[in-house]
């Protein structure tokens, strides 16, 4: 967790991002190391949880991170933990909380509480269902498909 603060502090200093920082481990390794860099890159899914993962999967390539233990700072947001799902990492070791994000400006907090309340400003609406639904079929049709 030293790391990942270590990672967070040197991000947060240089105007790179938040004050986030993320450890990937397998058998006892580092494996990567990340932060944020949301404003370094101007993109909004460069979170340090969701980094580490794209580093730890290059590197072993493999998408499959399941044999990875993942430390943060925080406790991730809703799309790094969908990240985390998709990488299928069993165990996140976090520091601060989404209450502690919202203190420092973050909107973790306010996105969880979305989820939890399925009230949100934003637009969902279902279009043109059965044109992509047959997507799926195509996909199982592959016979080289790839399971993820």
């Amino acid at each position: 967790m030293k790391i990942a603060y270590n990672e967070a502090t040197k991000g947060m200093l240089a105007n790179e991002g938040g004050p986030f920082g993320a450890v990937i481990v397998k058998d006892d390794k580092i494996i990567s190391k990340a932060h944020n860099e949301v404003l370094k890159s101007n993109d909004p899914t460069a979170h340090a949880e969701v980094s580490a993962i794209r580093k730890a999967s290059k590197l072993l390539n493999t998408f499959d991170l399941s044999g990875c233990i993942l430390y943060t700072t925080c406790k991730p947001c809703p799309m790094c933990l969908g990240a985390i799902f998709w990488a299928r990492i069993p165990t996140v070791y976090f520091g601060a909380t989404e209450a502690d994000a919202a203190y420092g400006g973050f909107d973790d907090k306010r996105f969880y509480e979305m989820l939890e309340s399925q009230n949100s400003d934003l637009v969902f609406k279902q279009i043109d269902h059965k044109e992509n639904a047959e997507l799926f079929d195509l996909w199982l049709k592959k016979s080289d498909r790839e399971m993820y």
